[in-house]
């Protein structure tokens, strides 16, 4: 006979899943904000990119200018600015036609000699081209053109960058098509007194080596982006991982221990009322047997019999349900096996198995010493009834790393199907005839109150293996070390 109690701890229909959620929203939101700081990374590159080349390019060209006003002996009360625009300044002391005309033309052939440029112009102040390297810009007049308004009336250099030229922007004439990035730059040309910006020179240009460094530094941080962004992910997502399965067990837990909780005060009251019938009956049935005639000798033995069952049910019931002791110990396993296999020596004999097992000295482990003996009883009483008709029972035990010692009992019986195995740790289940099945279920509950593991295997008409996962206890970490059924 079977007795299956279906477990309330597996996952509940509609219930959240907190694992899943937290996947689902921390991929969205790590997503976005990586997203984002990628994009204000790469911007900010570029921006400041641009800024600095603009800088250095002012600079650059300034300096040029001053260069030759001193190269054509021009007076320091001039400008490389008045030069360019000389229509404004055609008869001032000093100042020859020829010295203009050579600062002038030295001036604008640097212009025209810079590296890695697409185009240069020079503005009036009434925005007309008054020099290009484009001769299709000489003499037109530039309007609604904000970053040239800006640079006249900032009086700063002005910089920006383009993937690729503006058609409504007739200034963005350029010699030749640039490849991938190219940057525009107003440096503004000032008076003597830096009161007034007197002309503009607009540059456009493809720096190689600074769009290089600009495209390696999008790659580096959209790759740092992705690589931190992953590993953030993957850092939650194992914290939360790990959080979830220790919400699911102990979940689990709670239900199995109100479960336990519930039976153990039902079947309380059920055994007290049972125990003083049970006594009763058999009292009865032992004085009965005694006047009773041969015939009925064996109507009453079995009635004796089944009241001893009875009663042994009850006893088993109430040791699985009454609360455990959770103080840890150091017990001797390889004492409390020999104790084991002396009590279970009858037994042995009556059903001709063969014993294996080499006794050696083995670490002592973390349990406690009346529940270690209640595990082990547990298992070789299993192991036994399951080989009536003789076998051979092994015991092996096994040090393994990181401080953990495995037992094993293997018996030679008729094992178990695949859904008896997957059953077989559930409170109540037994493939026995008379069986209450609280036995595994029991050898469970307390090798995990001892942070230990059981594990099963069975194979039918072959025998069933039972492991049983022990953490080695330290020296002195117990203080007093016991013996297995002492204590």
């Amino acid at each position: 006979m079977q007795t299956i109690n279906p477990s309330a701890t597996g996952p509940r229909v509609g219930s959240f899943n907190l694992l899943r959620w937290f996947s689902l929203a921390s991929l969205l939101i790590i997503g976005a904000v990586a997203l984002g700081l990628g994009y204000v990374s790469t911007r900010f590159v570029v921006d400041q990119s641009v800024e600095r080349d603009a800088l250095l390019t002012a600079q650059f060209i300034q300096s040029i200018g001053e260069a030759e006003l001193r190269h054509a002996h021009i007076p320091v009360s001039l400008t490389i600015g008045d030069v360019l625009d000389a229509q404004d300044h055609p008869n001032l002391p000093g100042f020859s036609a020829d010295a203009q005309n050579a600062a002038r033309a030295e001036f604008l052939d640097h212009l025209s000699q810079l590296p890695d440029l697409l185009l240069a112009s020079v503005y009036g102040l009434n925005r007309q081209v008054i020099w290009s390297t484009n001769p299709q810009l000489m003499g037109a007049h530039i309007e609604d053109d904000d970053e040239l308004d800006e640079a006249f009336e900032m009086k700063v250099p002005v910089a920006a960058s383009y993937h690729r030229i503006a058609e409504e922007r007739p200034e963005q004439k350029l010699l030749r098509e640039p490849e991938y990035l190219f940057i525009e730059n107003y440096i503004p040309l000032f008076n003597a007194d830096r009161s007034k910006v007197v002309a503009m020179v607009e540059i456009y240009k493809e720096p190689a080596d600074l769009v290089a460094r600009i495209r390696l530094g999008y790659l580096m941080i959209w790759l740092a982006t992705l690589f931190g962004g992953a590993l953030i992910y993957g850092g939650l997502y194992w914290i939360v991982r790990r959080a979830a399965i220790l919400l699911r067990t102990q979940e689990r837990q709670l239900v199995a221990n109100e479960t336990f909780v519930a039976l153990g005060e039902m079947s309380s009251a059920v055994a007290h009322s049972l125990r003083n019938p049970l006594a009763t009956i058999r009292s009865s049935a032992e004085l009965a047997q005694e006047v009773a005639s041969e015939d009925s000798q064996k109507n009453i033995a079995d009635i004796i019999g089944q009241v001893d069952r009875m009663s042994r049910w009850v006893r088993e019931l109430l040791v699985s349900l009454k609360p455990m002791s959770t103080d840890k110990e150091a017990v001797d396993l390889t004492e409390a096996i020999e104790l084991a296999c002396k009590q279970h020596e009858s037994m042995i004999r009556r059903f001709g198995v063969q014993l294996n097992w080499s006794p050696r000295g083995y670490p002592k482990v973390v349990s406690h010493p009346v529940q270690l003996m209640q595990i082990l009883n547990s298992l070789f009483t299993n192991a036994l009834e399951a080989m009536p008709n003789g076998g051979i029972l092994t015991i092996e035990v096994q040090e393994l790393p990181a401080g953990r010692l495995t037992m094993t009992v293997a018996d030679t019986g008729k094992g178990m199907t695949r859904q008896q195995e997957r059953m077989v740790f559930k409170p109540f289940f037994t493939t026995k005839q008379g069986g209450l099945g609280v036995g595994l279920s029991l050898v469970k509950r307390i090798m995990e109150r001892f942070e230990g593991s059981v594990d099963l295997t069975s194979q039918e008409q072959e025998g069933t293996r039972v492991s049983l996962n022990f953490r080695v206890a330290a020296g002195g970490e117990y203080g007093a070390q016991h013996t297995a059924g002492r204590g």
